[in-house]
């Protein structure tokens, strides 16, 4: 198995880092369904102490992701289409409810950080068009639009100015970040407009911010995160035209 997800670790405390580290895991599939998994070896491969671990383990059996199969072993669970769509749903949500906080909190210095993210943003779309449209590559750049957008989505979660929030959606995304780079990158390669009916969306976000209007801010953020996560569980559709 691949070290590479299980060995970066942030800066939070053990459990938290165990945490997301295992959770990434599951969801790049570094670790497998069925997989087996021991809180020795999953300390080992972390470079912590068993407790820590411990902790993690009772946080991804509570999620569903992990099956515990005897007192020191588990298992990484199959989840099923029904519970992914659940998962989905408080997502979902949870989303909404990250929007609807920062249109209450928002300063007027992190709104212009916003807007300025978008702006790189745009800029990053039109490269990617054109190259796409040219026959080159556009990995990288598709690369650099992910980036830019999590630190929108991140500028995003401060706004809100509410931790427990945030963290309880960290803990209910349905794809890990990895895994949703990949779909993405898979979607976008297949099909250029993908996601363009959603992009404007962010800008309106903004809008709603500004304006304090947090029942807008909420359901802009509602149906994009419901359209973009319906749309990456899908399969990626080829250009048909020209």
């Amino acid at each position: 198995m691949s070290r590479d997800t299980l060995s970066t670790l942030t800066n939070d405390t053990l459990a938290d880092r165990s945490y997301r580290a295992v959770r990434d895991a599951i969801g790049s599939g570094e670790l497998r369904p069925g997989e087996k998994i021991t809180e020795r070896g999953l300390a080992e491969r972390l470079s912590v102490s068993p407790t820590p671990v411990r902790e993690a383990i009772r946080r991804l059996e509570q999620d569903g992701l992990i099956e515990r199969t005897g007192p020191r072993t588990v298992v990484v669970a199959t989840i099923g289409d029904t519970a992914r769509q659940d998962l989905a749903e408080v997502e979902i949500g949870l989303r909404g409810l990250v929007a609807r906080f920062a249109a209450r909190h928002a300063t007027p210095d992190q709104l212009d950080r916003l807007d300025a993210i978008l702006d790189e943003a745009d800029d990053l779309h039109i490269v990617i068009r054109r190259r796409h449209d040219d026959g080159k590559p556009i990995e990288k750049h598709l690369d650099a639009l992910f980036d830019t957008m999590q630190r929108f989505n991140d500028g995003v979660n401060a706004c809100a100015a509410n931790a427990v929030l945030v963290r309880l959606l960290d803990q209910t995304r349905v794809f890990s970040p990895a895994e949703r780079r990949t779909r993405l990158l898979e979607h976008v390669a297949a099909d250029k407009e993908f996601g363009q009916d959603r992009y404007a969306s962010h800008r309106a976000l903004v809008h709603a911010l500004r304006a304090g209007d947090s029942t807008a801010a909420e359901q802009i953020v509602l149906e994009d995160a419901r359209g973009g996560l319906n749309a990456l569980r899908s399969e990626p559709r080829r250009d048909t035209g020209g």
